[in-house]
């Protein structure tokens, strides 16, 4: 019966892996939640761990001390949590903003992980995917697109770093660590900073189609990928990757740093 862990499960994405999973029963799912509920219509095989929040220093231990600690491990760790605020360099970048997105994307899933690990919640053969995205590659940051974005594009940069030096960490104890750029969604963090406008054009795909690429990705997926960084969907929705990668990509693409 496989295990499976979401962090960040109440919208976008996250939900959305929490009902791909749910939709086996021989599977259990733990999902995070930041407040003391959650308000979407969830499967009730879902086991929610409440009071997870990123911006917390005790995060890590606030998933580890809800999780029945019977000594079995995770196969699946799937930190999906992020936040985007848009800015530009005319009108400034926002300080508080810029902290929240590094501490949400970038920092909290280093606890999270480590702490996983040294409670034995980790162990061979475990998998951790961490929810990145092409914003986050320098190489792909071409002049075509300009500048802007700083928090949210050095943020998913930071993560990716991140998670290279925690698969080089957990490589001896067969952990499998992968960043994964999931595709360019139609969400509401999408739609709250105006990308809305792009999805038609961008080859926006919904939050579901995104959870079924990303668990096939997880079932392929195994040590010879640690601390890669990958797009499973290919570059159907990167609008700089011919411009830096050539034309003829395969699917699934790996990405530059």
């Amino acid at each position: 019966m496989p295990r499976i862990l979401v962090v960040g499960a109440t919208r976008g994405l996250g939900a959305s892996l929490v009902k791909h999973y749910t939709s086996s029963s021989s599977a259990t799912v733990y999902a995070t939640a930041r407040s003391s509920s959650h308000t979407q219509d969830f499967p009730d095989n879902a086991k929610w761990l409440t009071g997870v929040d990123l911006t917390k220093r005790d995060v890590g231990d606030a998933i580890v001390k809800q999780l029945p600690n019977g000594g079995e491990a995770l196969d699946v760790a799937i930190i999906s949590a992020g936040h985007f605020t848009t800015e530009d360099f005319k009108d400034g970048p926002n300080w508080d903003e810029q902290q929240l997105m590094y501490t949400t994307c970038a920092i909290a899933p280093v606890f999270i992980v480590q702490r996983l690990a040294n409670a034995g919640l980790l162990a061979s053969g475990s998998k951790v995917l961490l929810v990145s995205s092409e914003a986050g590659s320098i190489a792909l940051r071409h002049e075509s697109e300009g500048g802007g974005n700083y928090g949210h594009h050095a943020g998913k940069a930071a993560l990716n770093m991140a998670g290279k030096l925690l698969s080089l960490d957990l490589k001896e104890q067969g952990i499998v660590v992968s960043l994964v750029h999931p595709g360019f969604m139609r969400t509401d963090m999408t739609r709250n900073v105006g990308f809305d406008k792009y999805w038609d054009a961008g080859g926006a795909i919904s939050p579901d189609e995104a959870a079924q690429r990303l668990g096939q990705w997880v079932e392929e997926l195994d040590m010879s990928k640690t601390g890669e960084f990958w797009a499973p969907g290919g570059a159907e929705d990167i609008g700089t990757a011919e411009a830096v990668l050539g034309s003829d990509l395969p699917k699934p693409l790996r990405l530059p740093w």
